[in-house]
């Protein structure tokens, strides 16, 4: 081959000159956004995402627990046009997917919930704002009408022991038009998080010589932090509660019970979700309770470490109450994962740290990139797999999964 003809076969990638736009064109898929967060944000800032309570079994066990499954496709099928949408409590989403609480959100960029939600409505998902969002639910969910009419905001709920707390958030989030509430049932007490713990993580941030340190090496992240508003639990009122971590969770009621759940079905009168680690049989009374959807989590490993994944609870649960909707989260990092778990018998899945590191990596663009490329991994999966609907995977997933064999 001639030089000429060399330098012609070789085509020079062209650098985008937007930042945010440099950051993603190198993301592609979730664990390259991983790294380009862990880059953007101080070690206790991305600690505190990433880490899990005591020894962080849970949070490994959770990605590992997908990654125990492996898939039979079926070939010689026409997949050229697929179908990933699908229909939870009434309403069509894009693909089997909605956007977890997180707590704290502007910690990881100034934009934090607000980005986030406007992310969610522009793909029309779901997104649910955590009862400690450092934003208001009124101004999310005026940053989601922004975007869609048709946006999707749900709510998360930890009933507290100021029970008047809980009751007039209710309120503020039905006026503000959520339709669907989570009710967290897993934190009688907060989880120990040891590094959390060891990097003395505060709300507010505590100016300790170790963070001195990592502001140096960080400077565009602190620079962003010191021009945004100052941060707070922005549902609640200086009347309302403390305005640290410590002071949130000890708000925790270690006494719920049966009776809260239906205290809660009382009052609310939109759709109601349980959220938790639930086994068939506490999945099987909250359904005679009124509890329109199961969201079966772990916390992300949060809480109570050891626990059993979620996606290892889907078959069980799923022949305990029928068919009502379950949503699973905790260790989703791939669009295989949200086959794997619609293959089980999951209605969709639930993120929160992809979409954290998108956030911290990139803002609003980091979400929204996050999000597409879990479509279109959950997309190419199901051209692979010989299915070209959310119903025909649901339906033959006992033939197109089986365990790996160690």
């Amino acid at each position: 081959m001639k030089p000429r003809e060399v330098f012609q076969t070789i085509r020079l990638r062209s650098r985008p000159r937007d930042r945010r736009a440099r950051i993603l064109a190198s993301c592609h898929d979730v664990g390259d956004v991983r790294r380009q967060a862990q880059r953007a944000l101080p070690r206790s800032v991305f600690d505190y995402v990433e880490g899990g309570a005591d020894e962080e079994t849970t949070t490994r066990r959770n990605v590992a627990a997908f990654r125990s499954w492996q898939f039979q496709p079926r070939p010689l099928v026409d997949v050229s046009i697929v179908d990933p949408t699908t229909t939870l409590l009434g309403v069509t989403l894009p693909m089997p997917m909605v956007l977890a609480p997180t707590g704290y959100t502007r910690m990881m960029h100034p934009d934090g919930e607000v980005a986030v939600a406007r992310a969610a409505a522009s793909r029309q998902l779901p997104y649910t704002l955590s009862t400690v969002a450092t934003t208001s639910v009124e101004d999310v969910a005026a940053a989601m009408t922004q975007v869609s009419a048709s946006s999707q905001l749900w709510m998360q709920l930890y009933l507290f022991r100021d029970r008047e707390q809980s009751w007039r958030l209710l309120e503020r989030a039905w006026k503000n038009g959520v339709r669907v509430l989570e009710f967290s049932v897993d934190t009688a007490v907060a989880g120990f998080r040891v590094r959390d713990q060891r990097n003395g993580f505060t709300i507010p941030p505590s100016l300790s010589p170790a963070t001195v340190l990592d502001m140096g090496m960080h400077p565009r992240y602190w620079v962003s932090m010191v021009q945004a508003p100052a941060l707070t639990f922005a549902n609640f009122t200086s009347d309302d509660g403390e305005s640290t971590i410590a002071g949130i969770t000890s708000q925790f009621d270690s006494a719920l019970s049966w009776q809260d759940i239906r205290a809660v079905r009382e009052r609310w009168r939109g759709s109601l979700a349980i959220k938790g680690p639930v086994p068939p049989d506490v999945a099987r009374r909250a359904r005679d309770e009124g509890v329109d959807l199961l969201h079966l989590s772990n916390h992300g490993g949060r809480q109570l470490d050891r626990c059993v994944p979620p996606v290892e609870t889907i078959t069980g649960v799923r022949a305990a109450v029928g068919d009502l909707p379950i949503v699973v989260d905790s260790g989703v990092r791939h669009g295989m994962d949200i086959a794997i778990a619609v293959a089980l018998g999951a209605d969709a899945v639930a993120i929160g740290r992809p979409y954290l590191y998108g956030l911290a990596a990139a803002g609003e663009e980091g979400v929204a990139h996050v999000i597409d490329l879990l479509a279109a991994q959950f997309a190419r999966t199901m051209q692979l797999l010989g299915v070209t609907s959310v119903a025909e995977l649901r339906d033959a997933g006992p033939s197109l999964i089986e365990r790996v064999r160690t």
